[in-house]
């Protein structure tokens, strides 16, 4: 074997196991996962036309109810990316779990009205418009941060003692996998059961809600 032989051998092997570390830490991570139940094209609820179609724009996903609406969207991405970031707003902004700024740790509201920033589909709220630009230099940083308080404040109140994917009672297959998507909390059996929910999302988070209602409501 010769010496470049050798060479692009190591080189190819490097590359492979760059490409699989990329693949686990994409893998792990749910930023930019899309939970709204619906289509931001024509409106309609995901799953009510077949297997939504998923896609992913700038690091976040954005989930359609048919392939046909995939053109409309990619024709005005703009338009639509701000009606899913109000969306989201509305959505995430009831559940938020700071009431301070999650880079100053200023009080929200004490620097005059709160600044919502949507980051790969994650309502993150900031003191002022000099905030963002701080998170935007380091956002697994204060995700981190984001994510940690959200686990402490929804844990308690979490509706269901079982994993929202396999049904099996949390903590019978050791320590529950605590997970974060779309600011909610979301508690699984498995680490296995993380890569199910990620399939579709908004059945899961569904039930959830189904799970949270008052009986009878």
């Amino acid at each position: 074997m010769t010496r470049m032989t050798l060479i692009l051998l190591a080189a190819a092997t490097a590359l492979t196991g760059a490409a699989a570390t990329a693949g686990e830490t994409a893998a792990q991570s749910p930023d930019g996962i899309y939970t709204l139940a619906t289509c931001p094209v024509s409106g309609a609820r995901l799953g009510s036309m077949g297997e939504p179609v998923v896609k992913k724009y700038d690091g976040r996903e954005v989930r359609f109810c048919c392939p046909e609406c995939v053109p409309a969207f990619e024709a005005d991405k703009e338009t639509y990316l701000k009606k899913i970031d109000a969306a989201v707003v509305k959505e995430q902004k009831k559940i938020y779990p700071l009431e301070t700024c999650l880079v100053s740790g200023q009080k929200l509201g004490s620097m005059g009205e709160p600044v919502d920033k949507v980051y790969r589909n994650r309502l993150v709220r900031f003191c002022c418009a000099g905030c963002p630009a701080t998170f935007d230099a380091d956002p697994a940083k204060y995700l981190k941060k984001l994510d940690a308080a959200i686990v402490e404040k929804q844990k308690d109140a979490y509706p269901v003692e079982t994993c929202v994917v396999s049904g099996e009672k949390l903590g019978a297959k050791g320590e529950p996998v605590d997970h974060v998507a779309g600011n909610r909390l979301v508690r699984f059996c498995c680490a296995g059961c993380v890569k199910e929910f990620e399939k579709a999302p908004r059945t899961y988070l569904d039930k959830l809600d189904a799970a949270a209602r008052p009986s009878g409501g």
